[in-house]
């Protein structure tokens, strides 16, 4: 039980924080002050060069047509450049018409002001157009003005689930019609969808055009009025404090509420630069990269394997026995290794074991060996399982428990289906299916494989129901990638099985 012994080593990523915003004549207690606010609000600030390399391009014709606004300015960067457009003699008339921008911190508008000076503006003129006020809260009147809103903005970002246990101040904004929302930034969308706003560039979390239960109601709601007419999809870390991966997103009202489809073309930015159209529909919540989802729907099988995950330290203590056994310990993690521990348990414990030895990786270790996926707990680890004894995370390795229980030879033939649909969706979508995990410096970009995603994937391969015949052919299959070809057979089966229960039923 004590014995311990270092047998996995994955490599760890060294995470640099630059402190911008620290005042060395200050001290640290002004760059927690800085920090501790930048949580409270969700405030990221948007660097001049994103604006005039992403943004300016697109609105360069139309800058006399607009009143540029930006209902969460902070200092400027998203619209103020715009004065570099513009002559001299007519930057003043030009900002008092065309300019408006607000911001919640004080602190923040008066920089905009000093900003706005820079190029020309005077200090009385700046006041009148750069105002306090707390948008999200109190949003301000823009019917009335010379020239029609163009919102450009970078909201604030901060899930409801920190806001809860960190930021009461912020749980306001999510009452009322704004419940059931996840982050501030969908509470920005939603306040100008019902302000009736034409035209806004938001740069938010990808997890809008990508996320789950995060974003299924903020795009059913919002992408019912408006299109989107491009979005620039970033894939590598552009704000200095988070490695919350951003998209600038171009929106466009809608004349009439429709669900009809939504198509546009998207540059994907990492280390390449990338061209990509995306086809998003009502039935999959606009989600982009729905490619998985749709297979999943169509061809979970009517009566699959049931799939739980997980062993803890409880089950082993009620099975305890003489037959011993090594269990890696997945909280037991230190300079790079995972340790494992002896314990003695039944028959029962140890059948179950030996029946189940696969476990799943859902999170990329940044090598191409180390990709998610479905291994072998003794190929990989050396042990006879993965115990949990403290938290469940989802980040570590995770053992699968089958019903029923598998011959060797199913449970081969089910882990290499599972990875190489894995692989196939990974490269038909850009692996958009998958949430891209932060701060990554390795040579792609690494994701993460949800237990809800595993769990389906696992339920379209009926391997329990197989004919001997149909299990050759597809190793076969499997082997060659023939993907077109698993799935006749996979929509075989599944028509099958319905024909039958459907006789049974009629019986």
């Amino acid at each position: 039980m004590k014995r311990e012994k270092n047998i996995y080593k994955e490599k760890q990523e060294k995470i640099l924080t630059k402190k911008s915003g620290y005042v060395k004549d200050f001290g640290t207690a002004h760059y927690i002050s800085i920090e501790k606010q930048r949580r409270e609000f969700g405030i990221h600030l948007t660097s001049i060069d994103i604006f005039k390399k992403f943004i300016l391009p697109e609105i360069k014709n139309i800058l006399f047509k607009y009143t540029w606004v930006d209902l969460f300015a902070g200092e400027g960067n998203l619209i103020l450049p715009i004065l570099e457009e513009i002559p001299e003699r007519e930057r003043i008339i030009f900002f008092k018409e065309h300019i408006l921008l607000f911001d919640i911190q004080k602190e923040m508008v008066d920089k905009c002001i000093k900003n706005a000076g820079n190029y020309g503006i005077p200090y009385d003129i700046a006041k009148t157009n750069i105002q306090i006020r707390d948008t999200l809260g109190n949003y301000p009147n823009l019917k009335n003005l010379k020239y029609p809103p163009y919102h450009i903005t970078n909201p604030p970002y901060l899930y409801i689930g920190y806001i809860v246990k960190n930021s009461e101040r912020n749980l306001k904004y999510f009452s009322g019609h704004n419940e059931g929302y996840q982050d501030l930034y969908q509470i920005a969308l939603m306040n100008d969808l019902r302000n009736n706003l034409e035209k806004m560039i938001y740069i938010i979390p990808t997890n809008f055009l990508f996320g789950y239960s995060v974003s299924n109601k903020i795009r059913r709601d919002f992408l019912h009025y408006y299109n989107i007419k491009k979005a620039i999809i970033f894939e590598r870390k552009i704000f200095e404090f988070t490695g919350t991966n951003v998209c600038i997103c171009f929106f466009e009202r809608k004349k009439e509420p429709s669900q009809t489809p939504i198509i546009f073309k998207a540059l994907k930015i990492n280390d390449r630069i990338v061209e990509k159209e995306y086809n998003l529909s009502f039935k999959n919540f606009y989600r982009a990269g729905g490619e998985f989802d749709e297979f999943i729907n169509e061809f979970r099988h009517p009566s699959p394997l049931k799939i739980k995950f997980y062993l803890t330290l409880d089950e082993v203590k009620k099975n305890k026995g003489e037959i011993e056994v090594k269990l890696l310990d997945v909280n037991n993690f230190s300079n790079g290794y995972f340790k494992y521990n002896t314990y003695f348990i039944n028959k029962k414990l140890y059948k179950k074991l030996q029946s189940n030895p696969l476990f799943v990786r859902t999170l990329d270790t940044g090598s191409w060996e180390g990709r998610v996926g479905i291994y072998n707990v003794k190929e990989t680890f050396g042990v006879d399982g993965i115990l949990v004894t403290k938290e469940k995370y989802r980040t570590h390795p995770i053992q699968i428990f089958i019903t029923p229980e598998l011959p060797k030879e199913d449970l081969i033939l089910l882990k290499n289906y599972f990875n190489l649909m894995l692989e196939y969706f990974r490269d038909i979508t850009d692996s958009e299916f998958l949430t891209t995990f932060k701060y990554s410096n390795s040579n792609y970009i690494r994701k993460y494989l949800g237990l809800s995603q595993t769990k389906k994937l696992l339920e379209t391969f009926p391997v329990h129901l197989m004919k001997p015949k149909t299990k050759h052919i597809l190793k076969i299959l499997i082997e060659q990638k023939n993907i077109e070809g698993i799935k006749e057979i996979l929509s075989n089966l599944n028509k099958k099985n319905k024909e039958e229960l459907t006789l049974f039923d009629y019986e």
